[in-house]
């Protein structure tokens, strides 16, 4: 790479754009399309029994009403199983529109396209729709229980059971010189980004073509799924991510049922339709995670060792399995962290529910696997009477036994191997960022003036970058400026600044010449999706390996024009030139737009710059063809990047906090992260998503959680209920890094995406603990929980008074 690009805190250049209001969301597109709208069953569980539309069809502006019968062919049928798995044996997706059931409150039965979005509710109120309600099953205990099922034809309402083991875990429990169980509880809450989805279909039957802009994270998957279920060429369906207003994992499933349901009516009404979801719908009917219930078994010697390790999850995973089991696999593998467990057994249980569908949110079962795993550290170092990052110490995995194998398999089938890091320097760092050995004179100084305040910590390792692969494009332009396109999609991410500079890097151009454009299959047809902090790594390598092949072949173009070896020759500021030669030497030197007119031949000269590639524009070999044999016209590439395995980043997270004595008010006093992710592309960015992912941690350790009645209904379905920590309640986050570059890409990079919330939970409720006395076990905790633990404590609260 001949520039400094790389590890530069550039702002941001999508930014100016975005803040000036000249975003181009979803909504922004197709004012005059036809608008859907849904009749979504009130019911968790219920039968379908009829439905009337004769009211609905006096509204004046009324263009259609769909039910399951209407949905011919493959649109009926149930929506794809995205990943399946063997260990899901009893994997359920739902029909497009409910057919005879529905399975939770807010499943969608109608489909209504009227000229706008009014008259379309209007209709919906008017259609009648019978139910026959069945009990509901709501909640983890009762769907094990199995009393009642969510489905008929899956016994114990268990969608999947997996057991991994690396040794003999319960014997070396067993035989281990201490031995703590713990039962530990993470609540339901979900991702709620600012843009809800939203879908717009344009149906071109001329040249039967379809193009679809929807809010998604996996816009190229959505053509397949689209292609597959419409029974189109896939060469026939365009399908574009515009700007999207976040996603955090909601929105890579795919295909919703809007997203089949939409272009299905584009098609058949030969119209423009669209649909945007409303808050309400959002929370009913797009998806939740998080709720699992654990039990942990753990032997360990006196000086604080794991020897075994034997934990069960039971996951609830909503109506049905869109995504697979992803979630809980994730969990009971990285549940380990950076740690060397010893003999390890994990099993989960995945359970059907009559609530909305679990799929990965930001995190993705990673932050209930660290809360599992931090609180039994935290368990061990109170037994034996030591301190918290002791235990730690004595049993991270050493930089010299890297690569790690746990003997697992990891999300993407293939071993859990940890290729890179430096545990115990990752902890040298965060303990002086946060003072943790002066922490106890803090504590007395605080219990003199009245204060309760408790530190904590969580460590965590984060599986980033997973297969199968990305690809890039970059194309240099005869006016200079480079055009890049990926197929993974940008919800705010920093994609358009990050892979620029990678691109600038790697070609020797000024940044500000580099433009990227991500989710559009026009532009780039083959990609998996943004997801698992694997952007940066797949997409920013496949990039990477686009731009090298582009200056090899610049080198060689210009070789043959300076009638210089490439070898001798380097970019500098978008200038080919010959290295140590001065800048104004003549025939030195040659602009890397003036290569890219030289690579493609031509017969014709549209311009004065384009004159020197024709036939006659200048000395050629004429023994050679103008196009080299194997070679391409242009000065483009495409590159791929497909890798053996995950690779794994870490960090830890270390929070200092205050109860109050009297209401139970939990504050953050500080905050402290060291995070590491290989090379560093852009620290800034990197920062930016330490603090957004620290953000959501706090909401869903403090404020976030979806509460269902038994009934089924969920009881806090609107931002006024669902309560998200304001700029007031979110901490100023202390940073640090480590940089252990990845072996596994040519950029020796790691991801970063979703850092930032996955030990937040474990890290607050060791803080909290540490400042009361009690054992926190279940998270969320809101300060009348907490007040209801001090009640119940059989001895006086708060580490001041004991």
């Amino acid at each position: 790479m001949t520039t400094s690009m790389i590890g530069e805190p550039i702002a941001r250049r999508e930014d100016p754009r975005l803040l000036t209001g000249q975003g181009r969301f979803l909504d922004d597109i197709g004012h005059d399309a036809l608008a859907a709208a849904f009749v979504r069953s009130p019911y968790a569980h219920a039968r379908v029994v009829d439905v009337d539309v004769t009211d609905a069809l006096d509204v004046d502006g009324l263009v259609a009403v769909y039910t399951h019968e209407d949905l011919e062919g493959r649109v009926g049928e149930p929506l794809p199983l995205l990943i399946p798995h063997a260990a899901l044996t009893h994997g359920r997706t739902p029909y497009p529109l409910a057919k005879d059931e529905v399975n939770h409150v807010g499943e969608a039965v109608v489909m209504v396209v009227a000229t706008d979005r009014y008259v379309a509710e209007d209709a919906c109120e008017r259609i009648r729709v019978t139910y026959e309600p069945l009990e509901p099953v709501v909640g983890i205990e009762l769907a094990r229980a199995a009393d009642l099922l969510v489905h008929d034809d899956v016994p114990g309402n268990v969608s999947a059971h997996l057991v991994q083991e690396n040794g003999d875990a319960r014997a070396a429990v067993a035989a281990a010189p201490n031995v703590l169980e713990l039962d530990l509880e993470i609540e339901r809450s979900a991702s709620t980004p600012l843009e809800g989805k939203g879908v717009h279909a344009r149906w071109d039957a001329d040249d039967r073509s379809l193009r679809v802009y929807t809010s998604t994270q996996a816009s190229t998957s959505v053509r397949a799924a689209l292609a597959a279920k419409l029974e189109l060429p896939p060469n026939r369906v365009e399908v574009i991510a515009p700007d999207v207003g976040g996603g955090f994992g909601v929105k890579i499933v795919h295909p919703w049922p809007e997203e089949v349901l939409v272009p299905w009516a584009a098609i058949r009404l030969g119209r423009e339709v669209k649909w945007t979801e409303d808050r309400r719908e959002h929370f009913v009917s797009a998806a939740h995670e998080r709720g699992q219930l654990q039990h942990v078994r753990v032997g360990f010697d006196d000086d604080g060792r794991l020897l075994g390790l034997d934990v069960t999850v039971w996951h609830d995973n909503g109506a049905y399995t869109p995504y697979g089991i992803i979630v809980p696999i994730i969990t009971t593998t990285q549940l380990l962290g950076p740690y060397k467990p010893g003999a390890y057994r994990a099993e989960f249980f995945s359970l059907y529910t009559n609530t909305v569908t679990v799929t990965p949110y930001r995190g993705a079962g990673r932050p209930q696997g660290c809360f599992a795993m931090e609180r039994t550290m935290d368990a061990i170092a109170e037994h034996l009477g030591l301190d918290r990052t002791a235990v730690r110490e004595r049993n991270f995995i050493r930089p010299d036994e890297m690569p790690f194998d746990h003997g697992l398999t990891f999300q993407d089938g293939r071993p859990l191997i940890y290729d890179s890091g430096d545990y115990p320097a990752t902890l040298e760092k965060v303990k002086k960022l946060v003072g943790w050995d002066e922490f106890e004179s803090f504590r007395s100084e605080a219990r003199a003036a009245g204060r309760r305040v408790g530190i904590g910590i969580g460590c965590y390792v984060e599986g980033t970058g997973v297969g199968p692969y990305e690809g890039g494009f970059v194309k240099v332009e005869t006016d200079g400026t480079i055009v890049v396109a990926t197929g993974l999609t940008t919800q705010g991410q920093g994609h358009q600044t990050v892979f620029a500079q990678v691109v600038a890097a790697e070609l020797g151009v000024p940044i500000d010449r580099v433009t990227v454009t991500t989710g559009d299959t026009r532009r780039f047809g083959y990609a998996v999706g943004t997801f698992a902090s694997r952007a940066a790594v797949m997409s920013g390598n496949a990039i990477a390996l686009a731009a090298r092949k582009v200056r090899d072949k610049a080198l060689r173009v210009a070789g043959e024009a300076l009638e210089a070896d490439p070898r001798d020759l380097e970019i500098v500021d978008g200038v080919v030139r010959v290295v140590g030669s001065p800048e104004t030497a003549p025939g030195t030197s040659i602009p890397l737009a003036t290569v890219a007119v030289l690579a493609n031949p031509l017969r014709y000269a549209f311009d004065r710059e384009a004159e020197r590639a024709t036939q006659f524009g200048g000395p050629v070999d004429v023994t050679k063809p103008p196009v080299a044999e194997g070679d391409e016209p242009g000065l483009e590439e495409t590159g791929y990047y497909s890798p053996p395995r995950s690779t794994f980043a870490n960090g830890m997270h270390a929070v200092v906090v205050e109860t109050d004595p009297d209401t139970a008010e939990i504050s953050i006093l500080r905050y402290c992260v060291v995070h590491d992710c290989g090379t560093l592309l852009n620290p800034r960015i990197v920062e930016g998503q330490i603090h957004g992912g620290v953000a959501q941690g706090v909401g869903g350790a403090l404020y976030e959680r979806l509460v269902y009645d038994e009934a089924g209904q969920l009881l806090n379905a609107s931002f006024m209920d669902f309560l998200m920590p304001y700029a007031t309640e979110v901490p100023v986050i202390e940073t640090d890094h480590l940089q252990t570059p990845s072996p596994l890409n040519p950029l020796g990079i790691k991801g970063a995406g979703e850092a930032g919330v996955i030990p937040v939970s474990a890290a607050l409720a060791s803080a909290i603990s540490d400042a009361e006395g009690l054992a926190i076990t279940r998270m969320p905790i809101s300060p009348s929980e907490l007040y209801e633990l001090r009640l119940r404590s059989s001895g006086p609260a708060g580490r001041d008074e004991r």
